[in-house]
């Protein structure tokens, strides 16, 4: 099932159902409002999203019309809380080899980190930010969205809470980076609001490609329409069961509650590319001791899309442009 959220004025939006092909959509007010209002209630909503979606796909879902992602809110676009890992090592490795940081790790203990969750933009929305001083940078994500999950539960109960799947451009301001990980707190400036593809899926879309808590698919990239990378997210080093018990080792994880992967990140970044500009830029550091790839000016235009194996695209693509405030 793949659901959005589309602007009609208000915080919350309007929830449609959309079709597999990502061509067609049908409001889905009969059964929940909004995407929150499923989540919270989803044993009794689901039944009924899932029949619009069938009918979506068969043609014959009433009152139907062309899905716009440009007419898309993030999925969900507020919640109570939004949680970003960094679960593929490689990213933070390649960083720290070439900086020099010296990064406390606890063995097996993901980082995770604490983050805006009032205000997230909408895939085709143009994206603010004050000056390019701020060394604008992307960064693409997978994400789930979580129905309740009890303080304590184990990674399988974790995993089984999980309601849908998303793709994510996490944006970062470089400039303030190093001096809020220094302050030892957790970021603010350098990280303003996040971006979120506009279609929501149930994991059962991504078919053999969800497997052991991972994305098994690539995350595409481009920037002014030229390729920056693919990364798969099958290279995360906690799957997304592991990092959901372990924020559940204390607190109770409620309904709507978002937990991002981190940068998409492979061994194999030479060959697959980067998903974000600090790590292209970190590995031209070590190549040649300089790093070249300037970072977002205003005007430029970033995407992001995800396509199955035959070659569609599963959660649409965020495609935005990052412009003066």
């Amino acid at each position: 099932m793949k659901l959005a959220t589309l602007k009609d004025g208000s915080r919350d939006g309007r929830l449609v159902v959309v079709s597999k092909d990502l061509s067609r959509a049908a409001i889905a007010e009969s059964v929940a409002p909004t995407l929150q209002y499923a989540i919270e209630r989803w044993a009794a909503c689901a039944p009924g999203l899932q029949s619009i979606y069938e009918l979506l796909n068969a043609g014959k879902a009433p009152m139907d019309f062309a899905f716009d992602p440009a007419q898309a809110m993030s999925p969900l676009p507020r919640t109570h809380q939004f949680v970003d890992a960094s679960a593929f090592l490689n990213h933070g490795n390649i960083m720290e080899e070439a900086y020099n940081l010296s990064v406390k790790k606890t063995a097996g203990i993901p980082v995770l980190v604490q983050r805006q969750s009032d205000d997230f933009w909408g895939p085709c929305d143009d994206y603010p930010f004050p000056t390019e001083a701020d060394n604008g940078d992307f960064e693409g994500e997978f994400a789930v969205v979580v129905d309740d999950t009890p303080m304590g539960c184990s990674a399988e109960v974790a995993a089984s809470k999980i309601r849908l799947v998303m793709v994510l451009n996490d944006v970062s301001m470089r400039t303030h980076l190093f001096r809020e990980l220094q302050m030892g707190f957790g970021f603010i400036n350098a990280k303003p609001a996040t971006v979120f593809g506009p279609v929501a899926v149930t994991p059962d879309e991504l078919g053999d490609a969800w497997c052991d808590g991972r994305v098994h698919l690539d995350m595409r990239v481009s920037r002014n329409g030229e390729w920056f990378g693919h990364p798969n997210g099958r290279e995360m080093d906690w799957g997304f069961g592991e990092l959901l018990a372990h924020l559940a080792y204390n607190r109770n994880l409620r309904a709507g509650t978002i937990l991002g992967s981190g940068t998409v990140s492979n061994r194999g970044h030479r060959s697959v590319g980067s998903a974000c500009l600090a790590e292209r830029r970190a590995v031209e550091k070590i190549d040649s001791g300089d790093s070249t790839t300037p970072f977002l000016k205003f005007g430029e235009r970033l995407r992001f899309e995800v396509l199955d194996a035959q070659g569609a695209s599963i959660f649409g693509a965020i495609d935005h442009r990052f412009v003066s405030v």
